[in-house]
């Protein structure tokens, strides 16, 4: 019975998989992936990366509709990129807990208070927060915009750690939201003490949204994007990753040979984990649910990307 029950599951998998692929084909649309997202889904993707990557990607695709396997904030940069196109987030409520920390009224306020700041905003921030921003940045990019910028005081929206991160490498002065990952705040510093003197020949690598501590521990700090790099090129049979669990199965596919390991106990974002193939198809099915954004937003969101786009 339980053979049968596993062999039953495996069917409804690969016909979902099959139906999206038809629909998909059928509707001109293309499925962009985020590297936190379950492993199925990473396995359907047309284009597999980081947030900025996959919105870039979309701009450039003669695609229809982009169907956003990520967060909200993700499918709306995807969305202002590409004002045209239909953008599709397969779960409505997938939200990001550091994007929802950063509200337009408190910015408006940051703003009043420190009237000759550049207001720097991470790509992890909602629509209306991009809006209000003189340039985005990435977690890559993050140190190239603030040293460009022409302002001496920044205020840095919404994550506190890439702030304090980016601060080193910079005289200007910083002004950080406090606001910050869960999944990348919570990961200590003793844990990765621990996993380090269980495999002291494995290289750490961590995403520059963790606290200080754990970056002061690591051999490499480095976006998703260039984790993937990282893990590419390195002489290091062992590696362990400081990000959310679902990058371990893009990296361990793409380098069988090496070992990844995680920082103690698995870190997963549960709103990236929410999409499933259920989801993928009945968003392509009925074509839900649309990301829509009034076009003062739109065209002001678009402004601070593009000049983040200048920096790369």
């Amino acid at each position: 019975m339980k053979h049968l029950n596993i062999t039953t599951k495996d069917t409804k998998k690969n016909m979902n998989i099959s139906e999206i692929q038809k629909l998909k084909r059928e509707k001109k649309a293309v499925i962009l992936v985020h590297n936190y997202q379950r492993p199925e889904i990473q396995d359907i993707a047309d284009y597999l990366g980081d947030s900025l990557e996959l919105s870039r990607i979309a701009a450039k695709s003669d695609a229809k509709i982009i169907v956003f396997c990520g967060v909200r904030f993700m499918a709306e940069s995807a969305k202002i990129l590409s004002p045209e196109k239909i953008v599709l987030l397969p779960r409505e409520e997938a939200g990001c807990e550091l994007a929802n920390m950063a509200t337009k009224e408190e910015l408006m306020k940051f703003k009043s208070k420190y009237p000759n700041a550049c207001v720097v905003s991470y790509v992890n921030t909602n629509a209306d927060i991009k809006a209000e921003t003189d340039v985005c940045c990435t977690s890559a990019n993050a140190v190239k915009v603030i040293q460009g910028v022409s302002a001496k005081q920044i205020i840095f929206v919404p994550d506190r750690n890439l702030a304090n991160y980016v601060q080193r490498f910079t005289d200007k002065e910083i002004i950080p939201w406090n606001g910050f990952c869960y999944v990348h705040d919570g990961m200590k510093a003793d844990t990765a003490k621990k996993i380090k003197s269980s495999y002291p020949d494995a290289k750490l690598v961590v995403h520059p949204e963790c606290q200080k501590e754990m970056i002061n521990l690591a051999d490499a700090i480095t976006s998703t994007g260039g984790m993937v790099k990282f893990a590419r090129e390195s002489n290091a049979d062992k590696i362990i990753i400081g990000t959310e669990e679902g990058m371990i199965y893009r990296l361990q596919k793409e380098n069988p040979n090496k070992i990844f390991y995680t920082i103690g106990n698995a870190r997963m974002c549960r709103n990236m984990k929410m999409t499933t193939l259920e989801d993928v198809l009945l968003a392509l099915r009925e074509e839900k649910y649309r990301i829509e954004l009034p076009d003062f937003i739109l065209k002001a969101a678009k402004k601070s990307l593009d000049r983040m786009l200048e920096y790369n």
